[in-house]
């Protein structure tokens, strides 16, 4: 049972029995650098739990290199169908209203007022689909285009062919940016006007009720954009605490990876995703000298594993 316990609890602090000999000023700096790291990813999440509205779509979608296309099925609703389909308004919105009214405990009053508000998003959703008909219809053409241009084996191993298809799929995509741009200001302002619909001590004693994206795949933006900020401030706080490092080290590693690889090879200047990579393998050293262990909690932690395994050896003898 002890051994049960005591193998999860190593892998989290750090397998060995006892730390190889490192100099004074070898600590200050694995421990520096632990903090550092710490801080870096502590700020990031708290900025983004702040403004709550980071997304991580526009990232996503300029993604580039071999694994360009897993980084673009990301994207939530990367083509628009569900945005552009009206019976997915009708249902999607109306459940959104019928949320807010249990939320928000509306009255017969409140709950006309947000079917009326339905109706003109509906109305206006239409006006947008019949202003950009065209555009819709040539996007829609350029996607099976760019399809087609993917799968031509002679493209494939080019990088000056396979540049030509990445420009053709971005001149595509944005022929339909605009019309998904005013669908989701169009989501925007419905929710104000449910929101609004609330009594003024109401709208002061809760927090807003936001329309949530359907998850349309396992994964993508509408879960990663919920899930990364705090993922983020729960990193920051284990390695500048040096609680589970080697565990907290190992998942920045590879967030920090995933990033390097969605824009490879990584381009020069101030956004080049280098910076990425080596922060990553900084992560990978934090994890495989348990650097928790010096100035960070998880000393304390594995005291009971270095006295347990040490009684256990004495028992033997």
């Amino acid at each position: 049972m002890k051994t049960l316990f005591l193998f999860p609890l190593r892998l989290l602090v750090g397998w060995g029995i006892s730390p190889r000999i490192l100099g004074i000023l070898a600590i200050t700096m694995l421990v520096l650098l632990r903090l550092t790291i710490g801080f870096h990813f502590l700020s990031e999440g708290s900025d983004k739990v702040r403004k709550g509205d980071w997304d991580a779509a526009p990232f996503f979608a300029n993604a580039k290199g071999p694994y360009a296309e897993h980084f673009h099925s990301l994207v939530w609703d990367r083509r628009g169908e569900f945005r552009m389909d009206r019976k997915n308004h009708e249902w999607w919105l109306g459940e959104y209203s019928d949320r807010a009214a249990d939320y928000y405990q509306f009255g017969d009053k409140e709950k006309k007022a947000a079917k009326d508000a339905l109706n003109t998003t509906l109305e206006n959703f239409d006006l947008i689909m019949a202003t950009y008909a065209d555009d819709i219809r040539e996007y829609k053409l350029g996607v099976a285009q760019v399809a087609k241009l993917s799968s031509d084996p002679a493209r494939q191993g080019v990088e000056s062919l396979a540049d030509q298809v990445e420009t053709v799929r971005k001149e595509n995509e944005a022929k339909i940016k605009p019309v998904l741009t005013e669908i989701d200001q169009l989501w925007s302002a419905y929710e104000a006007t449910i929101n609004s619909l609330a009594a003024p001590n109401q709208r002061a004693m809760s927090p807003p009720i936001k329309i949530q994206r359907p998850r349309l795949e396992r994964i993508d933006t509408s879960v990663l954009n919920r899930v990364v900020p705090y993922f983020d401030v729960v990193i920051g706080w284990c390695l500048l605490l040096g609680l589970f490092t080697p565990l907290a080290s190992l998942a920045a590693a590879g967030f920090l990876g995933s990033v390097f690889l969605s824009q490879y090879p990584p381009a020069t200047g101030p956004t080049s995703s280098i910076y990425q990579m080596v922060e990553c393998l900084a992560c990978l050293v934090l994890a495989a000298t348990g650097a928790g262990r010096f100035a960070g909690l998880d000393f304390f932690l594995h005291l009971i594993v270095r006295k347990s395994v040490a009684k256990t050896a004495t028992e033997k003898k």
